[in-house]
């Protein structure tokens, strides 16, 4: 699809209307019988569009999804709804009323702003993404807030708005996903100059794996997950320069950095407890083990052991029932013997694949029993741990 104008034609929404629902597998016969209606390629486009708005749904959620326009990078790339409206929510309570979204995609953090009250000037240079920005600014009845403009965003002017966000690209079409943040387009150093022009407040969304050495002095760092998986990092200006901070969702819940030092390695206890991905790509994991009493396993390892269970929304417990050292033979004749048909498998300081092993391990299931293995490293030895959540 590389037109969305015959879609926006009353001819273009009717049958996006109609293929809504179409099943991937009945593409072919759908198409046949529309093409004998409809020209081809408008046909073509809005399956193609009835596609990307079935995936978009996880994202963006049923109600929306329905009524928005995709690019097949705009559906992959696009900020979380969840997320976009934590950050928008954020940027509100800073006393922001103005906003330009740079690198704005097909406006998924402008939607969110625009809904959070906030006027929204929204850049992207290429033709086809601004166009969907600008469809699902209207589809979504917020073109009364939203600006679209396609243009180069170090050449637009931003004096004018109370804040910046900033989403830099960080793939490319020749490379793939880009790890060096002055390779995103725009290079992090632009965007981190532009955020420091912003009046009230800027966000600049990031990587979540990059160093927290490129972090700036002047930036609060954040670390973002929901539902259990970490999306982005985002660095904060005009807020609280050099905090650090692990934000989980639904919630939100926010834990933020003591500068606390490493806990302690000791004895692997009753529970062990895996730390939420934004924790540990935080550095919090000590912040996260104090309320827990908690040591780690393995001073390389972010898994943090107790012996008594504490309630935390930053790690998941588990019971732990056995501790072996790293031995095929030996897992699978305990699996056989506990009956266990479901087998988890983690892993965390392993080089083993945890699918490797559980093909290996039990081949066959052996009745309705679920265990949990974590393969890691138990104060630098190659380590098995038997356990099960603690519900």
């Amino acid at each position: 699809m590389n037109d969305l104008a015959p879609l926006l034609t009353p001819e273009g929404r009717a049958l996006l209307d109609e293929v809504r629902d179409t099943d991937p597998a009945q593409e072919l016969a759908v198409a046949t019988r529309l093409r004998r209606d409809h020209p081809a390629e408008l046909v073509s486009a809005a399956l193609g569009q009835a596609r990307l708005r079935q995936r978009a749904v996880a994202k963006f959620g049923a109600e929306d999804a329905a009524r928005m326009f995709f690019t097949p990078n705009g559906v992959e790339q696009s900020t979380r709804r969840s997320v976009a409206a934590y950050r928008a929510e954020r940027l509100r309570e800073a006393g922001v009323r103005s906003v330009a979204d740079l690198c704005c995609g097909i406006g998924g953090d402008a939607i969110a702003l625009a809904r959070a009250g906030i006027r929204v000037l929204a850049v992207d240079r290429d033709p086809q993404t601004a166009a969907a920005a600008r469809a699902n600014a209207e589809a979504l009845g917020l073109s009364g807030l939203i600006e679209v403009r396609e243009a180069d965003v170090t050449e637009v002017d931003t004096s004018g708005y109370d804040a910046v966000f900033v989403d830099p690209a960080r793939r490319s079409s020749k490379r793939g996903r880009i790890f060096d943040p002055e390779a995103y387009s725009p290079p992090l150093s632009w965007a981190v100059e532009a955020a420091l022009k912003a009046p009230v407040a800027a966000a600049l969304k990031i990587a979540p794996g990059v160093p927290h050495e490129a972090v700036p002095v002047e930036a609060e760092a954040e670390w973002i997950s929901d539902g259990g998986d970490v999306k982005e990092a985002v660095l904060w200006f005009g807020t609280a320069p050099g905090t650090v901070r692990a934000t989980l969702l639904p919630g939100p819940r926010t834990l933020v950095s003591r500068g606390l030092p490493d806990p302690e390695v000791r004895p692997v206890g009753r529970y062990l407890y895996e730390p939420d991905g934004a924790v540990i790509r935080s550095h919090l994991v000590a912040e996260a083990a104090e309320p827990l009493a908690g040591g780690l396993i393995d001073p390389t390892i972010a898994y943090i052991t107790a012996d008594t269970l504490t309630p935390t929304p930053y790690a998941t417990a588990y019971e732990i029932t056995d501790r072996l050292p790293f031995n095929v033979k030996k897992l699978k004749a305990l699996l056989r013997e506990r009956e266990v048909g479901i087998l988890t498998v983690k892993k965390r300081g392993s080089a083993v694949e945890p699918e490797e092993l559980r093909r290996k391990a039990l081949p066959k299931p052996h009745g309705t029993a679920s265990v949990t293995v974590f393969l890691t490293r138990v104060a630098g030895a190659p380590t098995m741990l038997l356990g099960h959540p603690v519900r």
